[in-house]
């Protein structure tokens, strides 16, 4: 029975789910992605399921909203007046813009409503306030030299 460790690399397939089953994600055009267990590039969640899992397993992992991608915070949606944005490309609802928190951290802002004077923009992650879930397979393990 070989299982992976930290360090190791993982190959897996996944189907992201919102807590209502919708399908938010997966690997099915994209092939599967490789991880490095503990480099902090999944949930925490997913790496300590992966660690019990040889090749061929697959697991479901419930990840609560606060543990995923945190609650939704009504402070970071805003009104842009639209002469503050470039002309081009017109701003388009689900369209997704960079700027700078105020306290100068960079932020990923979706446009959720174009009106003629303002833009309506979220800063809160997609799934904030989502619990979710994660369909793992493992396909590979290798190991760490």
């Amino acid at each position: 029975m070989t299982t992976p460790n930290n360090g190791d690399t993982v190959s897996i397939d996944y189907v992201l789910r919102r807590g209502d089953g919708e399908v938010v994600g997966t690997t099915a055009e994209m092939g599967p992605q490789d991880i490095e267990l503990g480099s902090g590039q999944i949930f925490p969640q997913i790496e300590q399921a992966l660690t019990g899992m040889e090749v061929g397993d697959e697991e479901t992992v419930e990840i609560a909203s606060d543990s995923a991608f945190g609650p939704r915070r009504d402070e970071l949606v805003i009104d842009i007046p639209r002469e503050n944005l470039p002309p081009e490309p017109a701003p388009q609802p689900g369209m997704a813009m960079q700027a700078q928190s105020p306290d100068g951290q960079p932020l990923t802002l979706y446009i959720v409503e174009v009106g003629e004077q303002t833009v309506k923009a979220d800063g809160n992650h997609p799934l904030a306030g989502e619990d979710i879930s994660f369909a793992i397979t493992l396909r590979d393990i290798k190991q760490a030299a």
